[in-house]
């Protein structure tokens, strides 16, 4: 008895985390498709050798909706779902008590975040 109610919840993680994951990628398809649609018909938004590089100018440039900058928005989206990802799996393996695979997934998330700061100073 117990161990079909741990398989169904086992099972309703994982659906949990594929749907994480759907709802990403088409969040970051949609965002994606706005950025190309408007460099069809407006444009860049930029002259090419000022392209905006940093988080900020890509944010202010997404408010701006310039082209270049909503498709740099969904591509830091895509990179981001796999992140969300190993999150939600922390929340799942916590919530079914298995301590070593949460400080496990715990490294992972800490390993990508110390890899995208690196990523970022380094420009």
């Amino acid at each position: 008895m117990g161990n079909s109610v741990k398989k169904d919840e086992m099972k309703n993680v994982e659906i949990m985390i594929g749907r994480v994951l759907q709802i990403g990628v088409y969040i970051s398809a949609f965002v994606i498709i706005v950025g190309i649609l408007l460099w069809v018909f407006k444009g860049t938004g930029y002259n090419s050798d000022l392209l905006p590089k940093d988080f900020g100018t890509i944010w202010s440039g997404v408010l701006g909706l310039r082209a270049y900058a909503v498709v740099m928005f969904g591509i830091f989206l895509l990179i981001l779902t796999p992140v969300l990802r190993v999150i939600v799996s922390i929340y799942a393996f916590a919530k079914e008590n298995d301590r070593m695979y949460v400080w496990i997934t715990t490294l992972v998330l800490v390993i990508l975040i110390f890899g995208m700061v690196i990523g970022y100073a380094g420009k």
